[in-house]
C-alpha cells in the first residue's frame, strides 16, 4: 500500500534571534578597523562614515551596536524617500543600510547628506561596494559619496571563521563537535554568509531526519 512507510518528519523554519550586542560581536583582523571606528564614536574623522564589506561581514551588527550607543534611527537605503529625510534625522544620528547603486533614490540621499551636514548629525552607511566604484547618475551625489571616509571589512581568517560557525550554532542552540567545524571550514566558502547558510541547512535537515548534526550529515549535504 502506498504511503505505508514511516511518516516523514516535517521541519518548520522558525526565526532564530541573533544577538547584535557589543559583547556578542566576534572580533578579528577582518573587522578590527571597523570595530575601532564604532568604539571611537563620537570622535570620528567625519560625521558621515561608511562601512564597506561583503555580505555577512558584520556591517549590520556593527551598525546596530553604534545605533544603540548613538540613539540612531535606521533605514534601508532603498526605502529612503525625500519626504522621510527630516524625520530620519530627528535623533541626530542615522544608520543607512545596504547602499546599492540604482536601488536608491539619489535625490533623497543627496538631501539627507546635505541636511545631516547642516544639522551636524551623524550618519553611518553600509554597503557591499566602495562609493568610488558606484555608478551614480547625480553628479553632486557622486562627488559627495567619493569623498566619504570609508572603512572596509574583509573575509574572515580561519580563526574567526571557526568562531563564526560556533556562534551561528549557538544562536540556534545547536550542538556540534570540532569534527563538524573542521569539515565545514574545509568545504565551504570562507564567508560569514556561507557559514550561516550551511548551519541553516544542517539544522533544518537534522530536524527533518531527527538526527544530530554530525560530520556524516554534513558530508551528505555538502559533498
Amino acid at each position: 500500500m502506498a504511503g505505508s512507510g514511516p511518516p516523514r518528519q516535517l521541519a518548520f523554519t522558525l526565526p532564530h534571534a541573533e544577538s547584535l550586542t557589543r559583547d556578542n560581536f566576534l572580533e578579528g583582523p577582518a573587522n578590527a578597523a571597523a570595530l575601532a571606528l564604532i568604539d571611537a564614536w563620537p570622535e570620528w574623522p567625519s560625521r558621515t562614515m561608511m562601512l564597506v564589506g561583503p555580505e555577512g561581514s558584520g556591517k549590520s551588527h556593527l551598525a546596530a551596536i553604534w545605533a544603540g550607543e548613538a540613539g540612531a534611527r535606521s533605514t534601508a537605503a532603498h526605502a529612503l524617500g525625500a519626504a522621510d529625510v527630516p524625520d530620519a534625522l530627528t535623533t541626530g544620528a542615522l544608520v543607512v543600510e545596504d547602499l546599492r547603486p540604482r536601488e536608491v533614490d539619489e535625490r533623497a540621499l543627496f538631501h539627507l547628506l546635505n541636511l545631516a551636514r547642516e544639522q551636524a548629525a551623524f550618519v553611518l552607511m553600509t554597503g557591499r561596494m566602495s562609493p568610488s566604484a558606484m555608478d551614480v547618475e547625480l553628479r553632486d551625489l557622486d562627488s559627495r559619496l567619493r569623498a566619504l571616509p570609508t572603512v572596509s571589512l574583509s573575509s574572515p581568517d580561519e580563526q574567526l571563521f571557526r568562531a563564526l560557525i560556533v556562534k551561528f550554532c549557538a544562536d540556534r542552540q545547536l550542538a556540534i563537535d570540532e569534527s563538524v567545524v573542521s569539515y565545514l571550514v574545509s568545504r565551504i566558502e570562507r564567508s560569514s554568509a556561507a557559514a550561516r547558510r550551511a548551519i541553516e541547512l544542517l539544522d533544518g535537515e537534522a530536524l527533518r531526519q531527527g538526527r544530530p548534526v554530525t560530520r556524516a550529515l554534513a558530508a551528505e549535504l555538502l559533498r
